[in-house]
Parts: structure tokens; sequence; C-alpha cells
């Protein structure tokens, strides 16, 4: 029976697997990566942004600004306007040749009174629209 016993123990020292080599790769391969990585060089571009400026361009004249309020009130210059009377006001406006126009509208103001304003300065050849929300316009005083 001792016999028996001492094979049985030999066998299970057998099928122990042994860790050490492994280790030692996995160690090996950690060193190799971290000394790689140190000297990849990271591509990249150098550009050189230019200065902003808080004031607008000499050379660019002011856009007209027209604000709709959250009552859908259009206001050309501080004046409320009729809507069917705002094409002829930008036509007289955009007489000294295609300005910017501003629309400033309410977050509450509608969608239609919106597109007629658009519509009114394509008609009356004003090109170059721009729309903000007039969140700072109908907060002043």
């Amino acid at each position: 029976m001792q016999t028996t016993r001492g094979i049985q123990t030999a066998r299970e020292a057998d099928n122990e697997i042994n860790l050490t080599p492994m280790l030692d790769v996995v160690f090996i391969l950690l060193i190799f990566f971290v000394v790689t990585a140190s000297f990849l060089d990271e591509v990249g571009l150098d550009i050189d942004a230019p200065a902003q400026s808080e004031a607008p361009p000499d050379d660019v004249d002011p856009p007209l600004v027209v604000r709709i309020s959250r009552d859908n009130e259009i206001l050309l210059d501080g004046r409320s306007l009729d809507p069917r009377s705002l094409r002829a006001n930008l036509s007289r406006a955009a007489a000294g040749g295609g300005p910017r126009l501003l629309i400033e509208a309410d977050l509450e103001s509608s969608n239609r009174t919106l597109v007629r304003v658009m519509d009114a300065a394509r008609l009356a050849g004003v090109d170059d629209i721009a729309i903000a929300d007039g969140r700072q316009a109908f907060d002043k005083p």
C-alpha cells in the first residue's frame, strides 16, 4: 500500500503546472512594450491660430437687424412694422446693394412669423440672412 500511495503522489506532482516560465515571458513582453512605447513619436500639425478680436472688421457694414418678439411683433430699427410693409422697408434698406440681415427671434415666437420675415427679405433682394435666438435682445430693458 505504501508503494501505491507513493506512486499517486508522484503522479500528482507531474500534473501541477509550472507558471514560472510563463511569468518570465509576460515580464519580458511588458518590458518590451514599455520601452518601445517611450520611443514612439506622435505626429501632429502645428497650427498658429490667429488672435481673436472682439471688434468686427472696419470694412464690413453692420447687418440690418429684424427682431421678432414673443408676441410675433416684427421690429426693424426699433420700430414696429406690419408684416405686409416689411418687404417695402427691406427693399429701401437693400437699395444700397445687398445688405446682410440678422433676424433675432424670441424663443417663444412663431415659426410662421420667422418664415414670413425670411420670405420678405428674399423678395426684397437680401441674400445674406442669419438667424439668432433673441435671448439677449428681449431681456434688455
